[in-house]
């Protein structure tokens, strides 16, 4: 069963990780216009934040697996008909938002159930391995993705890109349909918002849960600073194109290895790793702060965001087991919706305000603000007793064997 799990997550991601180059080579075909792509790219994000606690809420009332089936399949049917009908011709581009709109609606289904899935398939013992595993699927995911999506694109053309996410995303519905998971506690049920209400208090109820989600949320919005102020620096002032490019496969490199070796240490306190993971992303938001600062630029910017990324790649498998470990089975659902929203939620903010703000002050000024935040408020975590106390779960204390 274990096997099996690993095996549809991994397929789910490559087909995930295929979707935003897929749609951003379709728009940019169809009508070329960068208010075009924008607009599709809201659609698929905007249904997704605002159906998540939606999502929780059904992920903790019906068997996960089924959620995630229903969800693998709606992404399926979206996908094929977007590949069929840019094979047919030219969609329009209501048409495109609104499937990547549905798309979207599929992911907040889907994502809060992944976790109740792992605890009714997986042993506590080996959780933080299986969420290691998956977590290096996905970051795979993202290095083959956007080059797998590019490649048919230009080779065959956007639609069977789609088409190729769609029997993807069946795949992993399949793989997930034959699935056997453990019997969850009872819970009593209340209307829908009554529900909510239960799962926003089970995630009040741990105070290191919501603090570090706020520092994770920083985190995202420090990231999409990055995101867009990097590349314009580097074309600038570090050597051109490649050197973004450069920059951003060695971190998304480096996000793998994290959680490769994540549990392969023998990690006493992994909420308090998980917040010095996510502190060091300020690293290269200094760096690239200063360009010209350094005598081989290019070289500390890389190794900065290597540093950083590698710390968020251990964040993910620590964090997710953690959650796993300590949040009440039946709320579990609920709770790892409001970690998604309020986690993502900030990254929309750094990417629409870091250009504005660099326009009027300056580049420096919204990466080194973004840097004192990330660094501050996630190290403020370890602050709380329950976050520097060694854990008693031989999943996050014992070491994988290598």
């Amino acid at each position: 069963m274990i096997a099996r799990l690993v095996a549809g997550r991994t397929v789910a991601a490559l087909a995930t990780a295929l979707i935003p180059t897929g749609l951003t080579l379709a728009v940019i075909r169809v009508t070329g216009s960068a208010l075009d792509l924008g607009v599709v790219l809201v659609a698929e994000t905007l249904p997704m934040l605002l159906l998540l606690p939606v999502g929780g809420v059904m992920a903790d009332r019906f068997p996960p697996r089924r959620v995630i089936l229903v969800a693998d399949l709606v992404r399926c049917a979206a996908q094929v008909t977007l590949g069929s009908l840019l094979l047919l011709g030219h969609p329009g581009i209501a048409v495109m938002a609104g499937l990547a709109a549905l798309t979207g609606a599929a992911v907040a289904f889907g994502v809060p159930a992944v976790s109740p899935l792992v605890v009714g398939v997986v042993p506590a013992e080996r959780r933080l391995r299986v969420n290691a595993h998956v977590g290096v699927a996905a970051g795979l995911a993202q290095i083959s993705g956007p080059a797998l999506a590019g490649g048919l694109t230009l080779w065959l053309g956007p639609g069977w890109s789609f088409l190729l996410t769609g029997v993807l995303f069946a795949g992993s519905a399949v793989t997930l349909g034959g699935l056997v998971t453990a019997p969850r506690p009872a819970a009593v049920r209340d209307h829908f918002l009554g529900d909510l209400r239960e799962g926003w208090r089970e995630a009040r109820r741990h105070r290191w849960f919501l603090i570090s989600v706020a520092g994770h949320g920083v985190w995202h919005l420090g990231a999409g600073v990055l995101l867009t102020l990097g590349p314009v620096i580097a074309v600038r002032s570090l050597g051109g194109e490649p050197v973004w490019v450069a920059v951003a496969q060695a971190g998304t490199v480096a996000a793998v290895l994290g959680v490769f070796v994540a549990p392969r240490l023998p990690i006493r306190r992994p909420l308090a790793v998980a917040a010095v993971g996510a502190a060091v992303y300020a690293c290269p938001l200094v760096a690239f702060a200063f360009p010209t600062a350094f005598s081989a630029p290019a070289v500390v910017v890389t190794a900065a965001y290597v540093v950083a990324m590698l710390g968020v790649g251990m964040l993910s498998p620590l964090w997710e087991t953690v959650v796993q470990q300590r949040v009440e089975p039946q709320a579990l659902g609920r709770v790892d919706s409001f970690d998604v929203l309020i986690s993502y939620a900030a990254r929309p903010l750094g990417l629409a305000a870091a250009a504005p703000v660099a326009a009027w002050a300056g580049a420096a000024a919204p990466l080194l603000t973004a840097a004192v935040l990330v660094a501050v408020v996630n190290l403020a975590v370890l602050a709380l007793p329950e976050v520097r106390r060694r854990t008693t779960e031989e999943a996050v204390e014992s070491p994988v064997p290598a």
